[in-house]
């Protein structure tokens, strides 16, 4: 869940004129960018992504990686019970 907040946090204020020098966002990035920096490279690999890529879909599919991975921890957890 605080995965969650920290990816939206980071996508909304990516929309504003804030430097990475800010002490909020290192943390933020610090957080986030050893999910999203895997998922990026994927996406440049694809056909999808590349240099020109304007808009960056890796938060998007962050997102659903951890809703998938949170319905397989649960789903197995509910097995063992």
């Amino acid at each position: 869940m605080v995965l969650y907040v920290m990816l939206f946090a980071r996508i909304i204020l990516s929309w504003f004129p804030m430097g990475r020098n800010n002490r909020f966002m290192e943390l933020l990035f610090a957080f986030t960018e050893p999910v999203l920096s895997p998922i990026r490279k994927l996406v440049h690999r694809s056909p999808l992504g590349g240099p020109g890529m304007v808009l960056d879909f890796s938060p998007l599919i962050a997102f659903v990686l951890l809703r998938l991975a949170r319905i397989v921890v649960l789903n197995f957890l509910v097995t063992l019970l």
